[in-house]
């Protein structure tokens, strides 16, 4: 199973990532990762992250999931999207993002895990 890339510093409205480069909000998973584009599902800060912000993760073998809900944690994560999550045996996380960056990179040493980091408010 291939490794989830490491976060290598956040700061707010930018993350970096290894071999990924620098973007504003990153949606990362095993293998790889991508800036996370929130006009691709119409995410907006209410009602949040949705199931579809978190498929592409699971496509990629994430069996672990870390969500971010920003730095001033103005990111809705809806009770639907992690119920939905975890009836599929998905563990979740949900923090705030630095605490969320830390998780993940622990997590990426050893576990198939996904995230979605939000590197402002």
């Amino acid at each position: 199973m291939p490794t989830s890339p490491q976060i290598l510093s956040v700061v707010w409205g930018r993350i970096e990532v290894d071999g990924l480069g620098t973007m504003k909000d990153a949606k990362l998973y095993p293998g790889g990762g991508r800036a996370w584009d929130w006009n691709e599902t119409g995410t907006r800060h209410r009602p949040g992250v949705q199931v579809a912000d978190v498929t592409e993760l699971l496509e990629h073998g994430a069996g672990t999931v870390v969500l971010s809900l920003g730095m001033d944690e103005e990111l809705e994560v809806p009770d639907e999207t992690v119920d939905a999550l975890e009836a599929r045996g998905i563990t979740v996380h949900v923090l705030e993002t630095r605490e969320a960056v830390a998780l993940y990179n622990t997590l990426a040493a050893t576990t198939a895990v996904g995230g979605l980091f939000h590197s402002t408010c």
